[in-house]
């Protein structure tokens, strides 16, 4: 455990930020998983969960939650899956 008044102040700082990380890292799985079930069951709303999860992983970026390579990945991936179903 931390004795100072400034490592205590840290990891105060630390649980906040984890958190918040955690909240957007979950956002970005969501709308990943929604989009991929909305093109299973061939929804209408397969448009909108499309761009919900890109919003979400560049969102996630900016913020530097995620690698903007993985992002990228992400991206590629749902793009591929959504162009055969669009398509």
């Amino acid at each position: 455990m931390a004795n100072s008044r400034s490592a205590l102040k840290r990891v105060r700082i630390t649980a906040k930020k984890t958190a918040r990380n955690k909240i957007l890292r979950s956002k970005v799985k969501n709308s990943i998983r929604r989009h991929k079930l909305a093109i299973l069951n061939e929804s209408e709303d397969v448009d909108t969960t499309y761009k919900q999860a890109m919003s979400q992983i560049d969102r996630a970026v900016s913020k530097g939650i995620m690698h903007r390579n993985t992002a990228a990945r992400k991206k590629s991936r749902l793009t591929k899956a959504y162009n055969k179903v669009s398509v």
